[in-house]
């Protein structure tokens, strides 16, 4: 991986890029006009992170399109909440006001921010990313996305994100740590119209799901342990979840009850 800035970057951003490549030990290329493929060609090949103004982007070698943070799903679930809509997340986890939440796979952050929302001020919202460059990206994008109210702004702000794998991270947690701990694998099968599953693909970390870790998030968690799957999954029969099934949709959220 390395840094580079966005085709018409000014010398503030230019300087930016290169602080945060400096901070990252991440070496910073010089755009100098050319097309990110062509500096990717002559850079080994590598993927790109792109830094500009308003957002970072990560360009895989070889795809023309790149990857970066947009809230926009979260955005609709928090109008949705606002409006008096029930949300499937917070329901399977009875997340409620001053409640601390461990995600264990943040991905883009939409189930962290509508956690964020829910806790409010009082609580806290851990959310953990073992592949460094997707933490990076949406660390980023959650303290300097600007595109939305006051309100919202602030509850992504709240959220803390963590590089680290879950795996083991969850193993040296006091007990009862949390109220709720969250995980949102891989699906065992993949729904082909989601983008966001797409792009995802690239940077999640595919480790077995195992009884092993069920254990360890159950000895965390005060109140509940929740999962999120593709509807057909076997996993939540398997390690003993209760499913909240919905008709209309390709997964469901599934909870273990600790208290």
């Amino acid at each position: 991986m390395f840094v580079t800035t966005a085709g018409r970057a000014d010398q503030d951003v230019i300087e930016l890029a290169k602080e945060f490549a400096m901070d990252q030990k991440i070496p910073f290329v010089s755009r100098r006009k050319r097309s990110i493929q062509d500096i990717q060609r002559e850079n080994d090949k590598d993927d790109c992170l792109v830094f500009g103004r308003n957002r970072m982007e990560i360009y895989r070698y070889g795809e023309r399109e790149p990857f970066f943070f947009h809230p926009n799903l979260a955005m609709i679930r928090l109008k949705r909440l606002l409006n008096g809509e029930a949300d499937p997340f917070l329901i399977a986890g009875d997340i409620k006001e001053g409640d601390s939440v461990l995600d264990c796979t943040l991905g883009l952050g939409a189930d962290s921010i509508v956690a964020s929302f829910a806790v409010g001020s009082k609580g806290r919202v851990l959310a953990m990313e073992e592949n460094k460059y997707l933490a990076l990206l949406v660390d980023h994008g959650l303290k300097t996305w600007s595109d939305a109210e006051e309100w919202m702004l602030s509850v992504m702000r709240r959220i803390e994100v963590m590089e680290a794998n879950h795996n083991e991270l969850l193993k040296t947690l006091p007990d009862n740590h949390f109220d709720v701990v969250y995980f949102d694998p891989m699906f065992e099968e993949t729904i082909e119209e989601s983008n966001g599953i797409k792009g995802l693909t690239h940077f999640a970390a595919n480790h077995d799901f195992t009884m092993e870790i069920i254990n360890e998030a159950k000895r965390v968690a005060r109140k509940r342990v929740v999962l999120k799957d593709h509807f057909r999954s076997t996993r939540f029969q398997r390690f003993g979840f209760d499913v909240l099934e919905r008709k209309t949709s390709k997964f469901h959220y599934g909870f273990i009850s600790i208290l």
